[in-house]
């Protein structure tokens, strides 16, 4: 970790260390700062907010939302909820996954793309959904998708 984002976790983590509850605020700031928790963060963490650094860890693995390493430039979520496997997410899940030669939870070694499930996007009438970057498109199919990925 380098020195000036080191400092910059440590600011984050002295804003808002006197909220209740306050580790849940602190992973997302840290997340939307730097896109993923550094691992070198979690003692800072820990320490600060007068908790274990299994703790801090335990709240960073157990949250999908939460990443250790850097995000691709562009994340892909997946609806992976009922309605949307009504209508054949797993055939586009499985098309992604092959298209982009990922797993979810997985980076593409160019750094393009990150992959993502998720439980819901909200977005249940338009079944099939997914959600690139903060995008959420909806009735996505493989060529869909593709066109999707075209215009990024």
């Amino acid at each position: 970790m380098t020195t000036t984002n080191q400092e910059e976790i440590i600011n984050i983590i002295n804003a808002l260390k006197n909220q209740d509850g306050a580790l849940l605020p602190v992973l997302h700031k840290i997340q939307d700062t730097f896109g993923y928790v550094p691992p070198d963060s979690i003692p800072l963490i820990a320490n600060a907010l007068n908790l274990s650094r299994a703790d801090v860890h335990g709240v960073i693995s157990f949250y999908h939302y939460f990443r250790d390493t850097p995000a691709g430039k562009h994340t892909i979520h997946v609806c992976r909820a009922e309605s949307c496997q009504a209508m054949n997410s797993t055939a586009l899940e499985q098309y992604i996954k092959q298209s982009l030669h990922l797993d979810y939870h997985q980076t593409s070694s160019d750094a393009q793309y990150s992959l993502e499930p998720v439980y819901c996007l909200g977005n249940c009438a338009c079944s099939p959904a997914i959600m690139v970057d903060h995008e959420v498109y909806g009735r996505v199919t493989p060529e869909r998708f593709d066109e999707i990925l075209k215009a990024l």
